[in-house]
């Protein structure tokens, strides 16, 4: 509707300018906003204070102008100017009427948009060192990152999901010396496992897994040539220790823990509802000398200078708060270095625009990332970070620690289990995105009206029940037997569920360009609320024939609209409950 709005305005518009009562230079876009109150009407546009001082006067002499030009349409009822120069739109009851033969004829289709034809987005989330199982706060940005690229391919995108595998690096180092020391203490090694270690029962799992494979074939003594008060230098030197003792074979210990924990995650994801088109191997970067190659073209370009040794990124000159390293001393290149390559990548893969979802502790990392994309050429406003706020585990008053080196968190399976895949997708997106989550252990497993999953798939369980016995009585029923009767729905309750009907593709226009799923959530809140009253207030079935068919198409459109919010939303929409 809001776009046959805008077209009869700028009809209007257009006919004041050919009467050469009106010169517009330049006329701004034209907004059309639903009324908060009904007395108002059902839309409001207030394009006359745009260009009241361009048109030289004042805004309801404008809009006393521009209303007598617009067009008539069959949809609307009246136009009046209200205020200081809102044009107020009043829709017909015809044409609220007809939303319902729309959802129902296009399915999960309906409210789809095409502002992103011909686009391609490449959206880039989780990407969790595969250095244990995901935890809660991982889920979060599982499940938002999901939501988002649905949301962004209802309006016409092509997205591409990608996971960034972290599968080099100090991390995976700590891992695989986790895992063979856990190994020699099988192999009956009187050896400690450092506190800068991992320490969580899964890396005993692994080490089992080498155990069972090489038994004591890679008991090796290990002797770290030298030692050091810090523990996080003291680790260091065992891990350095550890792959020259092992020499060809660490790399088998560590392709064993990385891919363990790999093809864990992989299916983790997998019964999360979350699936990816690619995996991108860090290691990847540095097998094919990307990280060296784009380290000299920031050279070339003169942005790399040497001091102490170590070759620095003039990050600081593009808006960064320092110059960042890119090559240490030792001649080994940085994560900073890996991350600027694959940034790179994504831009030559020939994205429209990227999209990378962070945890906040990285909202530091923006700025130097933007600075090496504009370094290298490529323009940094292409390329969006969205942040995810951390998420708290409450289980009744008890808050849940976690911390993956000591082993001590939930993972995203214990809590999927707990409270089911469901009220994990949707309490992850309950709220903003950049908002702290306190999630409810309690809340979200009961089955009440507080428990908005629970609430939403109800009614949907509700309208299913409905259309079973209708077709009991009815054996021969088709839904298309109902659009010749909706004009039979007058009462308030069924106008109120029908406007919530027809602001359907706004909110899911708004949630996808927005990035804000929490927008489609409330919107689903808000229209499982209007149909339980409506449910409560007006009778379907034991009616005439003209009102049953009536009510019950509404009822169907209600019902195509919680499926299509809730499959969006990676929560399924039960036939019973």
């Amino acid at each position: 509707m809001k776009e046959q709005i805008v077209q009869l305005i700028e009809a209007g518009i257009g006919r004041l300018v050919e009467e050469g009562l009106l010169a517009v230079e330049q006329c701004p876009d034209i907004r059309i906003e639903r009324t908060r109150e009904k007395q108002h009407g059902d839309f409001a546009c207030n394009i006359a204070m745009l260009l009241a001082r361009q048109a030289g006067k004042s805004p309801r002499e404008l809009a006393a102008l521009i209303v007598p030009r617009i067009p008539e349409s069959d949809m609307v009822d009246r136009i009046e100017i209200a205020g200081p120069g809102f044009i107020n739109f009043y829709i017909n009851d015809t044409a609220q009427h007809e939303i319902i033969e729309q959802i129902i004829r296009q399915g999960d289709t309906f409210g789809h948009g095409t502002a992103g034809a011909n686009k391609k987005i490449l959206i880039e989330f989780v990407s969790a060192n595969p250095t244990g199982p995901l935890h809660v706060g991982h889920g979060r940005g599982a499940a938002y990152g999901a939501t988002v690229a649905n949301l962004l391919e209802t309006m016409g995108y092509q997205v591409d999901r990608e996971y960034y595998v972290n599968d080099a690096g100090r991390q995976m180092d700590i891992l695989a010396v986790s895992v063979y020391i856990r190994y020699l203490q099988l192999c009956g090694v009187d050896m400690q496992l450092p506190g800068q270690c991992y320490q969580g029962g899964y890396i005993n799992d692994i080490a089992r897994d080498l155990h069972a494979t090489h038994e004591k074939s890679l008991v090796h003594d290990i002797k770290p040539a030298g030692t050091s008060d810090d523990p996080e230098q003291a680790l260091d030197i065992l891990i350095q220790a550890t792959k020259q003792t092992l020499g060809a074979a660490y790399e088998q210990v560590h392709a064993l823990a990385l891919n363990t924990i790999l093809e864990q995650i992989k299916d983790d994801l997998a019964a999360f509802g979350v699936s990816f088109d690619q995996w991108y191997s860090e290691q990847s970067l540095e097998q094919n000398h990307k990280v060296r190659e784009v380290i000299e073209r920031l050279g070339s370009n003169g942005y790399i200078y040497e001091n102490g040794g170590a070759r620095w990124f003039r990050s600081e000159q593009l808006g960064d708060e320092k110059d960042r390293v890119v090559v240490r001393d030792n001649g080994v290149t940085t994560y900073f270095a890996s991350d600027i390559a694959y940034h790179d990548d994504k831009f030559r893969r020939g994205y429209d625009r990227i999209i990378d979802i962070w945890g906040a502790d990285h909202h530091g990392y923006i700025a130097r990332v933007r600075a090496a994309l504009q370094a290298l050429g490529h323009d940094p406003e292409r390329m969006d970070v969205l942040l995810v706020q951390f998420v708290s585990l409450f289980r009744g008053k008890e808050k849940i620690q976690m911390s993956t080196r000591s082993g001590q968190f939930v993972t995203l399976e214990e809590l999927r289990n707990e409270v089911g895949r469901d009220a994990t997708r949707f309490f992850y997106v309950l709220r903003k995105s950049e908002q702290h989550l306190d999630f409810d252990l309690d809340l979200a497993k009961s089955s009440t009206k507080d428990n908005p999953v629970y609430y939403i798939q109800y009614a949907h369980a509700r309208i299913s029940r409905l259309l079973e016995k209708l077709q009991a009585d009815n054996g021969n029923f088709e839904i298309t037997e109902t659009f010749a009767y909706i004009n039979e729905l007058k009462e308030s309750a069924e106008i109120n569920l029908i406007g919530k009907l027809s602001e359907y593709p706004e909110v899911l226009e708004s949630a996808a360009t927005g990035y804000e799923p929490h927008q489609l959530v409330y919107y689903l809140k808000d229209l499982a609320t209007e149909f339980h009253t409506y449910y409560d207030t007006c009778r379907v079935l034991d009616q005439p024939d003209p009102v049953k068919m009536a009510r019950m198409g509404l009822c169907l459109a209600v019902k195509q609209i919680i499926n299509n919010g809730l499959t969006l939303l990676g929560v399924s929409a039960p036939e019973s409950m």
